[in-house]
């Protein structure tokens, strides 16, 4: 396992859709490792494989529940709304105010290219949702409502 060069904003990869999963293979089960050493060396809840520079329809997520991996994820339902504050890994030093649903039920593949179905609350189908978007090229920034906000690193330790 490695820790992988995040992306950030205006990489290019980061505004591509990427391509599904139709198979495993040892280089993509090496990916879904890497991710989340990187995820967890980077104090994130969530990170996409474009975010680490793979074009591939993968992203793990970790609220506090133990590791999550979707493969291929779908989101099939959503309930609700939720507003509240938002950063990411690839835009770092900054936050903001995002709308999402307070509910998600996502079907996707694990690592193991298993079936899976993942209902989600609060934070865990925020991160859903966010997480998502990165596989079809966009940033929570261009869903902020209100101005993007700098956060000093003494606030996102407190977050």
């Amino acid at each position: 396992m490695a820790i992988r060069k995040l992306r950030y904003e205006g990489d290019p990869v980061l505004g591509k859709v990427c391509k599904e999963v139709k198979e495993m293979t040892p280089h993509l089960q090496e990916l879904v490792q890497d991710m989340l050493e990187t995820m967890y060396a980077a104090e994130g809840v969530g990170l996409a494989a474009p975010q680490v520079g793979v074009l591939r329809r993968i992203a793990v997520i970790d609220v506090g529940e133990g590791p999550y991996v979707f493969v291929n994820p779908k989101i099939v339902e959503i309930a609700g709304e939720q507003v509240g504050d938002e950063g990411c890994l690839s835009v770092p030093g900054k936050s903001g105010i995002v709308r999402r649903p307070e509910y998600v039920k996502t079907v996707a593949f694990d690592e193991h290219l298993n079936p899976i179905e993942v209902e989600g609350h609060g934070l865990f189908a925020r991160a859903m949702c966010h997480e998502f978007d990165h596989l079809d090229g966009h940033l929570y920034i261009e869903k902020v409502e209100g101005p993007l906000n700098e956060v000093s690193y003494a606030e996102e330790d407190e977050n």
